[in-house]
C-alpha cells in the first residue's frame, strides 16, 4: 500500500494534475476569504469555506478521473490484479494519495483564521470546525470520484459522471423541498444523497456526531464499493466467476444496511449528546435556567412549529431539538401553512409568519410570531435592517413558563414625578419573565394596588409629595419589594424620596461619581465600569462589565440592626470621590471639598418588618437601565435588569433568558495589509504552485 500511495502521489504532481488542483482551491477560496474576511471584516472563515464547496463539483472529477479509469484503459490494472497485495489496499493507496493532495491546501487555508487574528477577534474554535467540515466534504467528493473511476475505462466518462453525482448531492436540498416541504419517505430517502446539509450542521457553530459520522461512513462505503468493484474484474481474471460474484453481492448489501443502521442509530442519541455547541456565545446550548426548568416540568407542553421539517429556520430547529431531547413532557410538531393554511386561526385571530411557533398547554397557549425570534437593528441612513441577536430560547422558555405557570405577577410602574421611562426592549425583558406590568400615578390610587410583586420607581426628577411618599412606605412595611433608581437632580430637593430611601437606612451623596482608576472607567471618570459583587441578583452578571454612567454614590451605614440586610452589589474603586459642583468642573483630578470614596453603586436591602420581608435593590444611575448603557456592554445591564426582576419577584417571576448577541468585533485591517493580504492569499500563493507545478511537469517532458 505504501508503494502504491507513493507511486499515485508522485503522479499528480509530474502531471501537473495536483498543483492545479491546489491551486484552484486555494485562488476560490483566496477569493472569498478576502472579501468577507478581509473586506468585510468578518472574523469567522466559514462564510468563506460556506461559499466556496462548488468548486469541488469541478476539480474532484478532475483530480479523480484517472484514479483507475485510466489504469483500466491502458490495462495496466491487470498488473495491480495481479500483485501480491489485497484489493482492499490498492484503493486505500489511492485514496489515501488523492487525500493527501487535498490534505495540502486544507492546511494552507488552516493557518488563515490564525492570520486573520492579527486584525480582531476570531472564533477559532469554530473556524477549525468549519475548516473539518470543508476536509470531509471534500474527501467525500473525492470518495465518490474514486468509485466511480472503477466503473469505467474512459476518463471522461468517469468525469461526466462524477461532476452529475456532486451536482445532485449539491442541489440534493432544494430537491427534497421542491418534492415535499414536510417530508416524506421519498425525502428522507433522497436525504441519504444530501451532502451539503451535513456540511451546514457542522459550520453552524455546532460539531454534529451525527454529520460526521455521515461523512466517515459515506467514505467508508464508497471505498468499500470500489474495492467490490475491482475485485469482481480481479476475479473476472480467474474461473471462479459464480461463486465470488454472489459474496461480492452480499457483502455490498451487508455494508449499505450496516451503514445505513449505525447513522440512524447515531441520529436516535439525544442532541445534547451528539451535537455540541462551539459558538462562542453558546448559541445553541440551552442556558442553566431553562434546563432547571425543564427538569421540573410535570405536565405536557406542545410546540408547533408554523413550516415543514425540512423548510424550517435552521437555528431555531436545533434550539427546539434541545427542548424535546431535554424533557419527555415536550412535544415539537410541524405544521407545513401551505398544507394548513388555518392551523393558526385556533390560537389567534392575527396574521403570523412561516416559521412562527405556538405553545399549548392545558392552560392556555402563548403565539410565538417568527419577527420575535430575531433581534433586528435598523440602519436609518440606509433604512436597512441587520440581525443583531437571537432571541429563540427566551421566546420559548418564556412561552413554556407562561403556559405551565398557575400564577401571573404583577409590578408597578411609579409615575408622575419626572420618571425616566423604560425603553422597549426592557419591557421586553418584563414581559419574557411571564410578569405583568402596569403603570400607575399614586395620585390616582387611595395605595399601591394589593397585587403588587414589586414597585419600580426610576430615576424620578421631582420630589413625592408626602401623600405619595407614605402609600409607598406603607406598601413596603407591608412586605412589598421595590427596584428604586436614583438620579443626580443638582440643587433640587428630594427630600420625600430620601424618605423612602431612609426605610432602608440607604443616603446619597451630594454631588456625581468620578473614579480616579482608569481602569474602572470607559473614556471618561463619569462613565463607571463598577466591581459587581456576588449575589443571586447580580449572577448572570457576575464575570461581566456593567457601565454605570453618571452615577451618585450610595452610602450605607456602618452597622445594622438585626431586622435590616445590606448587600453591595456594584462598588467603585478606592480612588473615586464624589463632585457637588459638577456642571461648573472641567478638571477631572480629585478637589479639595470632593467627598472620598469608595462608594456603592448598587444595593440590595432586606428589611424585617415582623414576620414580613420587603426586598429593594437600589441603584444610583438614571442611565443604567437604558439601551444606550446596555449595548455598550453587549446586554450586560439588561441581564441585571431580568436577575432584578427574578430576585424581587422571585416567587412567581418567569425565567428570562436573554437575547443572544449575533454582533461580533469585526476585523480591522489597514489597508496596506488588506491588499498585502489579500495579493498572498489570492494571487502569490495559488500562482506559485502552478507555475512551481508547471516547471516540474516541462522538465519531465522534455526528459
Amino acid at each position: 500500500m505504501k508503494a502504491i500511495f507513493k507511486r499515485e502521489f508522485r503522479s499528480y504532481f509530474h502531471t501537473f494534475t495536483g498543483c492545479l488542483f491546489i491551486g484552484a482551491i486555494l485562488f476560490i477560496t483566496g477569493i472569498y476569504v478576502t472579501v468577507y474576511d478581509l473586506l468585510s471584516g468578518l472574523p469567522n472563515i466559514t462564510y468563506a469555506l460556506s461559499a466556496v464547496i462548488f468548486i469541488f463539483i469541478i476539480s474532484v472529477p478532475i483530480l479523480s478521473m484517472r484514479t483507475l479509469a485510466e489504469e483500466r484503459r491502458q490495462k495496466t490494472d491487470q498488473l495491480l490484479l495481479t500483485a501480491p497485495v489485497s484489493v482492499g489496499k490498492i484503493v486505500a493507496g489511492k485514496f489515501l494519495a488523492l487525500a493527501a493532495v487535498f490534505t495540502i491546501p486544507v492546511l494552507i487555508i488552516s493557518v488563515y483564521p490564525l492570520v486573520l487574528g492579527m486584525f480582531g477577534t476570531v472564533p477559532l474554535l469554530e473556524s477549525y470546525v468549519s475548516v473539518l467540515a470543508f476536509y470531509l466534504y471534500g474527501l467525500t467528493c473525492i470518495s465518490i470520484g474514486i468509485f466511480v473511476s472503477s466503473l469505467t475505462e474512459s476518463q471522461v466518462i468517469a468525469a461526466v459522471i462524477t461532476f452529475a453525482a456532486l451536482f445532485l448531492g449539491y442541489i440534493m436540498p432544494g430537491i427534497s423541498n421542491i418534492i415535499s416541504t414536510s417530508g416524506n419517505f421519498f425525502t428522507r430517502l433522497l436525504s441519504a444523497f444530501d451532502l451539503v446539509t451535513r456540511f451546514e450542521n457542522l459550520t453552524a457553530g455546532t460539531v454534529d456526531v451525527n454529520s460526521i459520522l455521515y461523512f466517515i461512513s459515506v467514505i467508508l462505503l464508497l471505498l468499500f464499493l470500489t474495492t467490490q468493484s475491482l475485485q469482481k474484474r480481479r476475479y473476472n481474471v480467474s474461473v471462479k466467476r459464480l461463486r465470488m460474484g454472489a459474496y461480492s453481492f452480499a457483502t455490498i448489501a451487508v455494508a449499505i444496511v450496516t451503514a445505513v443502521l449505525l447513522n440512524l442509530l447515531v441520529a436516535e442519541i439525544p442532541s445534547q449528546y451528539r451535537v455540541f455547541d462551539v459558538t462562542a456565545n453558546k448559541l445553541y446550548s440551552l442556558s442553566d435556567d431553562t434546563i432547571h426548568m425543564l427538569d421540573g416540568l410535570e405536565e405536557d407542553v406542545s410546540i408547533y412549529v408554523l413550516a415543514g421539517e425540512s423548510t424550517q429556520d435552521t437555528t431555531l430547529g436545533k434550539t427546539l431539538e434541545q427542548y424535546g431531547s431535554l424533557s419527555e413532557h415536550i412535544k415539537i410538531t410541524y405544521v407545513d401553512p401551505m398544507i394548513n393554511p388555518n392551523f393558526h386561526t385556533k390560537y389567534t385571530d392575527s396574521s403570523i409568519s412561516r416559521n412562527s411557533v405556538i405553545v399549548e398547554s392545558s392552560k392556555r397557549s402563548k403565539v410565538i410570531d417568527y419577527s420575535s425570534i430575531y433581534e433586528t437593528s435598523i440602519d436609518y441612513s440606509t433604512y436597512s435592517s441587520t440581525v443583531t441577536g437571537y432571541d429563540g430560547e427566551g421566546q420559548i422558555t418564556s412561552a413554556v413558563d407562561y403556559v405551565t405557570s398557575d400564577d401571573m405577577p404583577k409590578i408597578y410602574i411609579i409615575e408622575g414625578h419626572g420618571e425616566l421611562e423604560l425603553e422597549s426592549d426592557f419591557y421586553a425583558t418584563i414581559a419574557k419573565a411571564n410578569i405583568d406590568y402596569e403603570s400607575i400615578n399614586l395620585l390616582q390610587q387611595e395605595a399601591v394596588p394589593a397585587d403588587a410583586e414589586c414597585i419600580i420607581i426610576n430615576a424620578p426628577t421631582s420630589d413625592f409629595s408626602e401623600d405619595d411618599t407614605k402609600k409607598v412606605l406603607d406598601y413596603l412595611e407591608n412586605g412589598g419589594n421595590a427596584l428604586l433608581v436614583t438620579t443626580w437632580t443638582g440643587s433640587g430637593s428630594m427630600e420625600n424620596f430620601e424618605k423612602i430611601l431612609d426605610f432602608y437606612e440607604v443616603s446619597v451623596t451630594e454631588g456625581m461619581v468620578l473614579e480616579g482608576d482608569s481602569g474602572k472607567y470607559y473614556q471618561s471618570p463619569f462613565y463607571l465600569l463598577p466591581d459587581v459583587q456576588y449575589d443571586r441578583a447580580t449572577e448572570s452578571v457576575s464575570d461581566a462589565l456593567l457601565f454605570v454612567p453618571y452615577a451618585q454614590g450610595l452610602l450605607l451605614p456602618e452597622e445594622t440592626g438585626e431586622d435590616l440586610y445590606l448587600n453591595a452589589l456594584l462598588t467603585t474603586s478606592d480612588e473615586a470621590f464624589a463632585r457637588a459642583d459638577v456642571e461648573n468642573s472641567s478638571d477631572y483630578t480629585r478637589q479639595e471639598g470632593d467627598e472620598e470614596g469608595p462608594f456603592t453603586l448598587g444595593v440590595k436591602a432586606v428589611k424585617t418588618i415582623g414576620d414580613k420581608k420587603s426586598v429593594a435593590l437600589i441603584f444610583s444611575s438614571e442611565n443604567i437601565f437604558t439601551d444606550a448603557a446596555d449595548a455598550m456592554v453587549a446586554g450586560a445591564n439588561m441581564r441585571l435588569f431580568a436577575g432584578a426582576l427574578g430576585e424581587l419577584a422571585e416567587e412567581t417571576a418567569g425565567v428570562a433568558v436573554p437575547v443572544k448577541s449575533y454582533e461580533s468585533n469585526y476585523l480591522t485591517v489597514p489597508q496596506s495589509q488588506l491588499v498585502l493580504t489579500g495579493l498572498i492569499i489570492t494571487v502569490i500563493l495559488p500562482l506559485g504552485i502552478l507555475i512551481g507545478g508547471f516547471i516540474v511537469w516541462f522538465k519531465r517532458r522534455k526528459a
